[in-house]
Formats: C-alpha cells, sequence, structure tokens
C-alpha cells in the first residue's frame, strides 16, 4: 500500500456560539525551556498599589497573576515566530498608512 501525502491547513474549530469563545488578555509573557518544550507563561500585570510599590522596593519582585502556562514543543516554535512577525508586520504598516501626511500642520482634525 502506497501513501499519498495530503496537503492540509488546521483551523480553530470556534464554537458554534460566538459568545462561548474564550479570549484571556495578558500584557506579560515569561519564556522557559526544557530540553524537550518551551513554555510561555502569560500574565496580566495590573496596576500597582501603594503596598505592592513597598514590597517591591525590599522584595525587587512584582507577583502578577497567571492567565495561562502554555507549552510547545521545539517544532512548532519557529512557525509561532514567522506567524508573529507576520503579524507585527501587518499591523506596524496598518499604523504607519494611517498617520497624517509629513506636510500636516498638527492642528485639529474635522
Amino acid at each position: 500500500m502506497s501513501t499519498k501525502p495530503i496537503n492540509f491547513t488546521i483551523l480553530p474549530d470556534e464554537p458554534a456560539d460566538g459568545t462561548a469563545a474564550r479570549r484571556d488578555y495578558a500584557n506579560f509573557c515569561a519564556v522557559a525551556h526544557t530540553p524537550f518544550d518551551m513554555t510561555l507563561t502569560f500574565c496580566d500585570v495590573r496596576p500597582l498599589s501603594d503596598r505592592d510599590v513597598q514590597s517591591a522596593e525590599t522584595s525587587h519582585t512584582i507577583k502578577a497573576p497567571v492567565i495561562a502556562r502554555i507549552a510547545l514543543p521545539f517544532g512548532v516554535i519557529p512557525g509561532l515566530i514567522a506567524a508573529l512577525q507576520e503579524q507585527v508586520r501587518a499591523v506596524q504598516e496598518a499604523a504607519a498608512a494611517a498617520e497624517p501626511p509629513a506636510a500636516w500642520s498638527k492642528g485639529p482634525l474635522h
């Protein structure tokens, strides 16, 4: 029996009820690795209280709630890096296109 290669694209299987789709916010990512995989730990660093600042002056650390911890095999990492770079490039191009022309006087826009 011969095997024939199949080309395919993997797509997220979104829930039928769009309101059930989960989206978590993180504004910090710690990266670690083992010999087998890379672990990304996403956290939500919130504004610091006076007590947090005083504690940080002594401990030099701030604790942030962990939102998600994802372990990725190394084979996934190059594709992830390429996808992130492409998304950043697209955002930067869109932002550059939205900037006013150089001759704009910085006056009010109506």
